[in-house]
């Protein structure tokens, strides 16, 4: 095949997602990937994680891991088996041999590693991957960064029994989570056994004293130096530069997902692709990409949606603030799951909902409402006169919305 309608480089979620779509809108595509499909989040990302996150032991999790990968990556295959679809499973690097009336680069991101002294040659230094494909055990853990990855694995690991301490030179962990809410979450994983230690710096790994230290300081865009061949701009820490359709600066050429630095999650990859392609076709959507829900799966979970409160004080906007509680809840309570907290934004007089925070069981499910309320612009009167089925989790909106 010499010619097609559109290039896609990289069969992650937002890879796959926009291949899907385009050939599904009668597109011929041609879809490049040097590794397995299903990139970062099905191989060694959000899937594995979740596997470990729902899993009773070390042991268990390693067993359970790749089964859960392989069906889904199987999913995968079969997406990408359309009769428009052409998959090449190569790198892909510019200037393509195949000619496309447009490209979509989906190169996702990979592991920001910090300079810290002995980090880059001791092996018992690891980045997410590392630590999913561990064969031992480890007595003892320690978490460089306490985002999302670093929590996340902290809490898994401590209840398998390893002895977890959390390193984060900032003054709170979750620093895109509510810090009311983050300070709680914190609180209540100390409860259960792991160290934080606050406001740290790592200067040199041997001062850690811990069998397997877990580099977990972020992620940053995959870009690759034979992009300038293709006339787009980009910088290798921020990424490639896009605008509101996610069109790079050399027409006809998109960037989408973790490449382009914006929204650094999976389910924002696949609406990204969604809106390039139909910017490729020519059709409008109404996809919000300013209301953007994300969650941590630690024990409990962790979601939100919408702005901090400390972000609303800091702008100087007006808001009122309902706050809920998961031990005040029926459907809790029988779950013994009565840790947690939900705090619910709104914008004076409108009562036009700003966000949402929380920490709790199934707060993810919970939040995933809140922000579908949310691209419909709904108040809390609206919310409030909602009907939720009892007992269930989601009548803890209810009950923040009667304050």
């Amino acid at each position: 095949m010499k010619e097609c309608d559109l290039i896609i480089i990289g069969a992650g979620p937002g890879g796959y997602r926009a291949a899907e779509y385009a050939a599904k809108q009668g597109l011929k595509v041609v879809i490049y990937e040097g590794d397995a499909v299903g990139g970062t989040c099905l191989n060694v990302g959000c899937i594995p994680t979740k596997a470990y996150v729902h899993s009773t032991t070390f042991t268990e999790a390693r067993e359970r891991m790749p089964q859960v990968v392989s069906q889904l990556r199987s999913g995968v295959e079969t997406i990408l088996s359309h009769p428009n679809i052409t998959l090449v499973r190569e790198k892909a690097v510019f200037p393509l041999d195949i000619q496309a009336k447009n490209v979509i680069i989906a190169t996702g991101s990979e592991t920001k590693w910090l300079p810290i002294k002995g980090a880059d040659t001791d092996p018992s230094v690891v980045d997410s991957t590392g630590l999913l494909n561990l064969d031992t055990f480890p007595k003892r853990l320690a978490i460089i960064g306490a985002g999302v990855i670093g929590m996340e694995f902290a809490s898994v690991f401590n209840r398998f029994g390893t002895e977890v301490t959390v390193i984060e030179f900032l003054k709170e962990c979750l620093p895109a989570l509510d810090s009311d809410i983050a300070k709680r979450l914190r609180k209540y994983l100390e409860r259960q056994g792991i160290t934080f230690k606050m406001k740290t710096a790592v200067e040199n790994i041997a001062d850690i004293d811990a069998d397997v230290v877990l580099m977990a300081t972020g992620r940053k865009p995959r870009v690759q130096a034979d992009f300038a061949n293709a006339g787009i701009e980009y910088d290798e820490r921020t990424g490639i530069k896009v605008d509101e359709n996610f069109e790079t600066t050399k027409k006809g050429i998109y960037a989408i997902g973790d490449v382009n630095g914006k929204q650094m999650l999976a389910h924002a990859a696949e609406m990204q692709a969604v809106h390039a392609v139909n910017h490729i076709l020519g059709k409008e959507d109404a996809i919000r990409f300013d209301i953007m829900p994300a969650a941590i799966f630690t024990t409990p979970e962790a979601a939100c949606v919408g702005p901090t409160e400390d972000i609303l004080k800091e702008k100087g906007l007006a808001y009122e603030c309902r706050k809920a509680f998961w031990r005040a809840n029926g459907k809790a309570l029988t779950m013994n799951e009565t840790e947690g907290m939900l705090k619910l934004f709104s914008e004076p007089g409108s009562g036009r909902i700003l966000g949402c925070h929380a920490y709790g069981a199934h707060s993810a499910d919970i939040i995933q409402e809140v922000s579908s309320l949310m691209c419909r612009d709904t108040t809390v009167a609206q919310l409030r006169d909602m009907v939720h089925i009892h007992p269930t989790l989601g009548e803890i909106l209810s009950e923040a919305c009667s304050q």
